[in-house]
């Protein structure tokens, strides 16, 4: 096992790592990291008490079979110009030559070699095939590798299949080494110069840096390999340039560098799993940006809808104020220009007094009042349609913006129920606003508040309406008034009595009119704010379940991207003591 062979503190920073790396995959567990990824990280993490693992890749024919079986010295693996790997091949050591097939997708080979004892080995299909049936591969063995040997060929370097091979390992963070085989095939150094400055160009590409690259010839070094004549065997190993390979091969297995890549390699793949992670989390903040700007804007409308209620209902009701300031002013005209002696024939006739007070004075206001609160009502139902109408438009925009989102798999788990809010809400809306009947919401909202003044009146409301209610208000508050004035003239009449009679039926008409005016008023803020209050609170009932599902959704995210910022912190500060080791 691999800690026999290290140091005490090796040791404790193995075992160091194994705790830290548990504790990550612990917190990415809760963070609704898919299985299979958490899985891959229990598997990189146990491969810690593995062997070195050697992963061999490239296109079909590029002769990986052949490097795999020069490297080892001996004809381990099959070779053939046509396919001969159509499955991962792990070769590793054991006492006897022999070849077990797991599954349809893997097979093993064990093979007594002493280099076998160091690493085991993974063979693979042509990238070709592997890009097509790639999951074992990427998905296993990649994630645990320590090492991945590159072997494109000279006659078709760097194809697209390899190229994009070559970028499905780069987020896993595995060292790489490019062996371009073949090399026998090409003329001169200028040629094999060319073509090896062109696969590091595109493998700088897939991978974002630059690789190391050996260029050798497996022919020629399996050939040195049975050769029987010693100068003859050294040229063509020389000619293969496989020593060079093999010098990075065994500097590799060398103790510290081995560990330190054993060590970084679970390292990397817990970092893949995060940036995955953080992608997913960056999407899904992305995706309920404009959720929140919706949500913003149907609030900025119902908070000035609740503003301009509030703002606006004064102003109206102020009207219906002035309506009776105007009659209490007549009032008192009336009384100054009748309660006086040359009028004294009239004053007598208190049936004539009243006929006149009503004309004159009461007039046509309760019309004026039925009048003014039928505007308000009307205004009031104008508003609510108004604003369902403005929540339903920015949900409809909202909607038909989905439909032209192209869903990543990171977020259409969020999308679905965001979705299903949305259009909840945007149907209500819409509901709402088809069905709106501004008659029948007038005439609710008109009883409602004959109600309210009855209640004040103590009458009861029925189907006299608004105007004959405030009619029997005014009359009940200037009826014993206008008697005040018949029964003046039955006393000692004088220069004295009217205009003291005069005096107290104006004070008496006063107090009479301003608690009127109290009632009445009172009766009708206290109904029309109630109104507003209950038109805006529907409003925010109907949009809160998809309002508090973006706030949480985006709280969420915010604490998933905080989170793994600090695994991520935690990541590279223990890679950071690997490099140091």
């Amino acid at each position: 096992m691999l800690q026999s062979m290290l140091t005490e503190a090796q040791t404790q920073l193995l075992r160091d790592e194994k705790q830290e790396l548990a504790e990550i995959r612990l917190a990415l567990s809760h963070l609704d990291v898919p299985r299979e990824a958490l899985d891959t990280l229990q598997q990189a993490i146990l491969q810690l008490d593995e062997l070195f693992l050697l992963v061999v890749v490239g296109e079909f024919n590029a002769g990986k079979s052949a490097l795999v079986n020069a490297l080892l010295g001996e004809k381990v693996l099959a070779e053939g110009v046509t396919p001969t790997t159509s499955r991962v091949t792990l070769v590793k050591w054991g006492e006897q030559i022999a070849e077990q097939v797991v599954d349809q997708d893997l097979a093993l080979y064990t093979h007594p070699l002493p280099l076998l004892r160091e690493l085991n080995i993974v063979d693979t299909p042509g990238t070709n095939a592997v890009i097509r049936r790639h999951e074992r591969l990427t998905g296993e063995f990649v994630p645990r590798s320590d090492l991945v040997l590159f072997v494109t060929s000279a006659d078709r370097p760097m194809t697209e299949s390899e190229r994009q091979f070559m970028e499905r390992i780069r987020d896993w963070g595995k060292k790489v080494v490019v062996a371009l085989n073949k090399t026998d095939i090409l003329e001169n150094e200028a040629d094999l110069q060319q073509v090896r400055s062109f696969v590091l160009k595109h493998a700088e590409q897939a991978l974002g840096s630059t690789p190391e690259c050996f260029p050798v010839s497996a022919r020629l070094a399996q050939q040195a390999q049975v050769e029987p004549d010693p100068d003859k065997s050294a040229r063509l190993r020389e000619t293969s340039r496989l020593d060079a390979l093999t010098d990075f091969v065994r500097a590799t297995l060398d103790d510290t560098t081995r560990l330190r890549l054993k060590l970084d390699n679970p390292l990397g793949v817990a970092e893949h799993i995060i940036d995955q992670t953080q992608s997913v989390a960056r999407e899904q903040a992305d995706a309920l940006t404009e959720d929140k700007g919706t949500v913003t804007a149907v609030e900025s409308v119902i908070a000035a809808y609740e503003r301009e209620l509030q703002t606006e209902l004064g102003p109206r009701l102020a009207e219906v104020e002035n309506i009776l300031s105007r009659l209490k002013a007549r009032g008192l005209d009336f009384f100054d220009s009748t309660m006086r002696l040359q009028r004294i024939a009239d004053l007598a006739r208190g049936d004539r007094v009243r006929a006149q007070f009503e004309k004159q004075v009461l007039a046509d206001v309760p019309q004026q009042i039925e009048e003014r609160v039928h505007h308000l009502i009307d205004w009031l139902v104008e508003k609510d349609l108004h604003q369902w109408q403005q929540v339903m438009n920015y949900l409809q925009r909202r909607q038909a913006h989905y439909g032209e989102q192209i869903i990543s798999e990171g977020v259409a788990q969020l999308d679905v129920r965001r979705r299903a809010l949305i259009d909840s809400v945007g149907k209500t809306a819409q509901t709402i606003v088809e069905t709106y009947d501004r008659n029948q919401e007038a005439s609710e909202l008109a009883a409602q508040v004959e109600t309210a003044v009855a209640q004040v009146a103590l009458i009861e409301a029925g189907a006299v309406g608004l105007g004959a209610l405030v009619t029997l208000l005014v009359a009940s508050s200037t009826a014993d008034i206008t008697g005040l004035l018949a029964a003046s003239v039955l006393a000692v009449v004088g220069l004295f009595v009217i205009p003291y009679r005069r005096k107290q039926a104006k004070d008496r008409f006063t107090e009479k009119m301003e608690t009127l005016q109290d009632k009445l008023l009172r009766a009708l803020e206290t109904q029309f704010s109630h109104e507003a209050e209950t038109a805006v609170t529907r409003v925010k009932e109907g949009v809160a379940p998809y309002a508090r599902f973006v706030r949480g959704e985006g709280e969420r995210v915010e604490q998933v991207q905080s989170q793994l910022e600090s695994l991520r912190k935690r990541v590279s500060a223990f890679k950071a003591r690997v490099q140091a080791m």
